[in-house]
C-alpha cells in the first residue's frame, strides 16, 4: 500500500508542477490508458453509499465509435462468481439445497471420483476437479456450454486432489454451481438470477448472456492489441460458460449490487458472513488472498476480478470505509487491480 500511496503522490505532484499550468486529474492520470479512440472502461467510486467519481473512457464499439458511459454494459468474466455464489446462498436460505451437499446429488453424471466433492467445496475452489478448459478436444471451433463441461467432466476420472485439501482457482466449479442452480430452483439460471437477484435490486439492465436470448443493451465489445493494432475479441470457445463468468453488467448497476451488500435486502447477515469470511489460502496467483465464496479477501478488502478474451475487470470493496472500486474495461490489457487500489487511496487516508 505504501509503495502505492508514494506513486499516486508523486503522480499528482508531477501533474502539478509547472508555472500557470493546469493541475491535472490524478484519476485521469491513472486512466489514461482507457483514453480516447481506443477500447474504454467505466469507472465507479462510491464512498458512504454516493458516487463520489463516475466517469467513462474511451470506446464500447470501435467499429461505430460507440463510446463508453455509466450505463455501459461490459461482460464481467470472473466477477460473475459472486452472483453465482450469492444464488447458491439463497436457496440454501429458503431450504432448496444444503451447502455441504455433494455435488454429485444434483448432478448424477459425474463419476465416482467426484462423488464426495460438495457445493460448499466448489463455492471457495477446494473441490480439485479438472479444468475443463484441459477437456476441450483441440481444433475444437464451436463455443462449449455448461453441459458440455458436464459431458467432460462426466467422461474423466482426473482430479487434482481429495476434494477439501488444498486450493485451486476453478472454472469447471462455478459452472457446475450454475448447473446446481437450476436444478434445485426449477428455473433457468438466467431467469434465476432475473428474478432473484438483479430484478429485486433494480438491476435492470443486468443479465446472464445466452445467444439466442436477450441482446445486451449498451454492449462494450471486447478487444485486444497486438502490434499497436487493435482487434475485436469479443468471444472465444470458453464465452458460452454461465455460472463461471457469463453475466453482463454496468457500473450502474453494479452500485446497486453493491449498496445491497451492506444489509439484508439480498442476502441474510449469516449468507454475507459465509461469503465474506476467508475459507481457504490461495495459492498459486499473484496476490496475497484468501477466498470466501465469490470473493477473494486481501487485508481489509473483498474483491474479485475477471478477465476472458477482450475484457479486464474488477471490483474492491473496504466495507469497513464505506468504500468501493469497480473498474470496468473492454480490452485485453492493462489490468486494473492495482490501477483501483491506487484511485482508491486519497479515499482511504
Amino acid at each position: 500500500m505504501f509503495k502505492l500511496s508514494a506513486i499516486f503522490a508523486v503522480t499528482v505532484l508531477l501533474a502539478g508542477c509547472g508555472s500557470g499550468t493546469k493541475p491535472v486529474d490524478p484519476i485521469n492520470v491513472s486512466m489514461a490508458p482507457y483514453t480516447g479512440e481506443v477500447p474504454g472502461a467505466s469507472l465507479l467510486v462510491l464512498k458512504d453509499g454516493k458516487a463520489v467519481v463516475n466517469r467513462s473512457y474511451g470506446l464500447a464499439n470501435l467499429e461505430d465509435d460507440d463510446k463508453v458511459t455509466p450505463a455501459t454494459n461490459f461482460r464481467l468474466a470472473s466477477v460473475s462468481k459472486q452472483f453465482t455464489a450469492a444464488a447458491i446462498l439463497l436457496l440454501a436460505e429458503k431450504g432448496r439445497l444444503k451447502l455441504d451437499d455433494p455435488v454429485h446429488r444434483w448432478l448424477p453424471s459425474l463419476p465416482e471420483a467426484d462423488s464426495t466433492v460438495t457445493l460448499r467445496q466448489l463455492l471457495d475452489h477446494t473441490g480439485g476437479l479438472v479444468d475443463y478448459e484441459d477437456l476441450i478436444p483441440p481444433g475444437t471451433t464451436d463455443q462449449v456450454s455448461d453441459n458440455d463441461v458436464l459431458r467432460m467432466l462426466s467422461a474423466t476420472s482426473q482430479t487434482y486432489f481429495a476434494p477439501g485439501t488444498a486450493y485451486r482457482y476453478s472454472n469447471t466449479g462455478y459452472v457446475l454451481l450454475g448447473l446446481v442452480v437450476e436444478r434445485a430452483s426449477g428455473y433457468s439460471l438466467p431467469l434465476y438470477l432475473k428474478q432473484q437477484i438483479f430484478q429485486p435490486l433494480g438491476m435492470n439492465h443486468t443479465l446472464l448472456y445466452e445467444k439466442g436470448g436477450p441482446k445486451v443493451d449498451d454492449r462494450a465489445y471486447g478487444y485486444s492489441e497486438a502490434n499497436g493494432q487493435w482487434t475485436r475479441t469479443d468471444q472465444s470457445v470458453t464465452s458460452a460458460t454461465r455460472g463461471d463468468g457469463g453475466i453482463y453488467s454496468s457500473v450502474d448497476d453494479l452500485a446497486k449490487w453493491d449498496a445491497a451488500l451492506y444489509d439484508n435486502r439480498l442476502l441474510s447477515d449469516a449468507s454475507r458472513q459465509l461469503a465474506f469470511s476467508p475459507h481457504v489460502k490461495v495459492t498459486g496467483e499473484p496476490y496475497e488472498a484468501s477466498y470466501g465464496y465469490g470473493w477473494r479477501i486481501t487485508g481489509d478488502t473483498l474483491w474479485h476480478s475477471g478477465e476472458s478474451i477482450g475484457f479486464r475487470n474488477v471490483i474492491v470493496r473496504w466495507p469497513k470505509q464505506h468504500l468501493t472500486v469497480i473498474l470496468l474495461s473492454n480490452r485485453n490489457d492493462p489490468e486494473p487491480y492495482r490501477t483501483a487500489l491506487e484511485i482508491a487511496q486519497p479515499y482511504l487516508q
